[in-house]
């Protein structure tokens, strides 16, 4: 299968790319390397330290014997993209391109503007250049799961039924995401389906969970092939930050209570759901809707396993309850859907500590390169639009 990926030099597109070539598809994608300077532009770097493009690309013609085509172009350009599509011909799309951070959404208006332009925006170029070249190409987009808020209500995957005076349909899941990152998405969403309706494209929109990891299956031991791993309030994902602050001996930072429960999905997972998408396409005119995590849990739980994977390791790990810089409840019902995934082969992991094993070991080796930029460890970017460090209110010893 001839697969594009949409910000292939990300920690899931690198990622990806190797997982899928590895299995035999042939990988074409595209980047224009922002996420590298947004970690620095929010004063941070990959924990573990990341190839340039020019090493990234050698290595992988030496570990796998080809060239890999990835072009450095912005995905909100039409012609770069229909270009690429005109000259490639992908049967499979997979859309990891866009700016994936809350906390930068929320930084001011500016980055709030340039992250509704910049996500919208290369969405819509992709669904159009595959009107244009590829209509018959299955697009796997990746969403997530902070698409839906916090109902009080089970999450469906996508769609529901609803009853209303009487009359029943099958509507779109409520949508009330929490941030404009997340608006974003739902725009995505929402763009995608009109289009599998007018065009009769094939669409998988994934709402996916948290992911953390730094390990995925057939990953070779090869410094210029590995993925990044971020650490900082923006890019950081919650398991990540946790098992970085382990490694260096930082307090883990638990926004407020603790108690927000989110799914979470390790990446060795995503990127074997991803290819799963792939390997089984959306029919023409079909949108599908997987909510893609493995398990769910609330902060609390999460970083006393951090902690107690670190006290396995010899490390004293403190945990340490920070005000939260964000506008969510904090007690909350979950419980999402995710039938879907396991109907085309997906088994979910559930052992998130020996993931955090993995994580805290590879991380140890690197502990001055992060202490490089300690001072990202606690957030300051808040909901209201300004900009504070966040106090530590309490503090639990390991």
């Amino acid at each position: 299968m001839r697969v594009f990926i949409a910000g292939i030099d990300g920690y899931l597109g690198w990622a990806l790319a190797q997982y899928m070539t590895a299995r035999g598809h042939e990988v074409a994608g595209a980047d224009l390397l922002l996420r590298r300077q947004w970690v620095e532009e929010v004063g941070s770097i990959s924990a573990i330290p990341i190839a340039d493009r020019e090493e990234r690309l050698a290595a992988f013609k030496a570990q796998y014997g080809k060239d890999l085509d990835f072009r450095v172009g912005d995905l909100c350009d039409y012609a770069f993209v229909r270009d690429f599509f005109q000259s490639f011909q992908p049967e499979a799309i997979v859309h990891v391109g866009q700016m994936p951070s809350a906390p930068y959404s929320m930084m001011d208006v500016e980055h709030a503007l340039w992250t509704q332009t910049n996500n919208v925006n290369s969405n819509m170029v992709i669904l159009w250049a595959m009107r244009e070249v590829v209509p018959d190409a299955h697009l796997v987009k990746l969403g997530t799961m902070g698409e839906y808020g916090q109902p009080n209500i089970d999450i469906a995957e996508g769609f529901f039924e609803v009853e209303y005076r009487g009359r029943k349909d099958r509507l779109p899941f409520p949508r009330l995401p929490g941030s404009f990152y997340h608006l974003s998405k739902v725009h995505d969403s929402h763009n995608t389906h009109f289009a599998t309706r007018i065009w009769k494209l094939r669409a998988t929109d994934i709402m996916q969970g948290v992911v953390f990891g730094t390990q995925f299956e057939g990953m070779v031991d090869v410094p210029a092939l590995r993925t990044r791993l971020d650490f900082d309030q923006c890019f950081g994902t919650a398991i990540n930050r946790f098992c970085v602050q382990a490694a260096v001996g930082h307090p883990l930072t638990l926004y407020g209570a603790g108690t927000q429960k989110r799914g979470f999905i390790p990446l060795r997972d995503a990127l074997r759901c991803l290819t799963l998408a792939c390997e089984n396409p959306a029919q023409r005119g079909e949108f599908r809707v997987f909510n893609q995590f493995s398990e769910a849990y609330n902060l609390v739980e999460l970083a006393d396993m951090t902690q107690q994977v670190g006290t396995e390791l010899g490390l004293k790990v403190e945990i340490a309850h920070y005000e939260n810089p964000r506008q969510e409840l904090e007690e909350h019902y979950y419980n999402p859907d995710r039938e879907n995934l396991l109907k085309i082969g997906y088994e979910p992991s559930q052992d998130v500590k020996s993931e955090m094993k993995v994580m805290i070991a590879d991380l140890l080796p690197h502990k001055a390169h992060i202490l490089q930029k300690s001072a990202v460890l606690v957030p300051d970017i808040r909901w209201d639009g300004t900009r504070r460090r966040s106090r530590a209110i309490e503090t639990s010893p390991a």
